[in-house]
């Protein structure tokens, strides 16, 4: 384990689709209902909370979810010392434009500014996790990630992870950048969930350094395989999310699921996924259940940098 691994705890929580989903924008109540459910998760103990600068509404709200981030922390009830426990992580890297044009920037002007703006919606000085939250086709891999070291020679980065990166360019970036203990890389966000399986070579990448794998979207799929978690969940008395949960920290202890966090219910609910221990048994069941993986997302492809 690294210190960073140590730091962010067993489990965060992402607040992507409180915007996209337009959840808590409805009405003020639904605001504060997003925040009340940010607030459960801090109360629990988890000090780890995802965000990003492209998270928002619509294109001219850019940041938006990272401002509402800091207002549950700020909000929140819990001591200073407690409040100094929370770790923030937010990206960069995705564009949108008038018309709700999406794109790729890493250019080293363009993540020095997204950085910086971000640094101001947080209300903190120094980012305390930032990562690279898509490759650009436009640009080779090694300029964009000579590109993230100009971001931490900077200093506007504590921790520096990236996102949506394949196990060969994860190996690339951190023979440039190095390790969690040399100062590098000490995250990689990329999706893994019971229906999609694609990188499980990118775990392999984090294990051998100590790098924290945060899966996005991890419990995409449950609701479909109740065949596969139903009967489980009812040996253990708890939900079939929470099962899912358990099986996907199974697979490594550099695992650090991020679930959304929309309803204090589901919170909790995700919070009590820590205490379920699936036997050997109950694993390979799943293993042998589960569906063949979906294909890798096309827009993955597509940001594929042209070297």
């Amino acid at each position: 384990m690294t210190i960073f691994r140590d730091t962010i705890g067993d489990i965060g929580f992402g607040s992507m689709y409180a915007q996209f989903n337009g959840i808590a924008l409805g009405s003020e109540e639904a605001y504060q209902g997003v925040l009340s459910a940010l607030h459960a998760a801090m109360d629990a103990g988890v000090t780890f909370f995802d965000t990003s600068d492209i998270y928002a509404s619509a294109w001219n709200k850019f940041g938006e979810n990272e401002l509402m981030v800091a207002d549950a922390l700020r909000t929140w009830n819990g001591s200073s010392a407690d409040k100094a426990k929370i770790v923030i992580g937010t990206k960069a890297g995705i564009t949108r434009k008038p018309g709700e044009v999406w794109g790729r920037n890493a250019t080293v002007d363009y993540l020095l500014r997204a950085a910086e703006a971000s640094a101001g919606r947080l209300g903190v000085a120094k980012l305390q996790l930032w990562q690279h939250h898509r490759l650009d086709p436009n640009l080779k891999l090694e300029e964009q990630v000579q590109n993230l070291d100009a971001l931490r020679q900077r200093g506007i980065i504590e921790h520096l992870g990236v996102s949506n990166y394949s196990a060969k360019q994860l190996r690339r970036a951190i023979e440039i950048l190095g390790t969690p203990s040399e100062g590098g890389i000490v995250s990689v966000q990329n999706q893994l969930n019971p229906v999609y399986r694609q990188e499980l070579d990118v775990l392999e990448v984090c294990e051998e350094f100590g790098i924290v794998y945060l899966p996005w979207s991890p419990s995409k799929g449950v609701k479909d395989l109740d065949s596969v978690f139903a009967t489980i969940a009812k040996n253990h008395q708890c939900s079939t999310h929470a099962v899912a949960m358990a099986w996907l920290r199974s697979l490594s202890p550099s695992i650090v699921p991020i679930p959304g966090v929309t309803r204090i219910e589901t919170v909790l609910d995700n919070v009590s996924a820590l205490k379920v221990t699936l036997s050997d048994e109950e694993l390979s069941q799943i293993e042998k259940s589960l569906p063949a993986t979906q294909p890798m997302d096309a827009e993955l492809v597509t940001d594929q940098p042209k070297n």
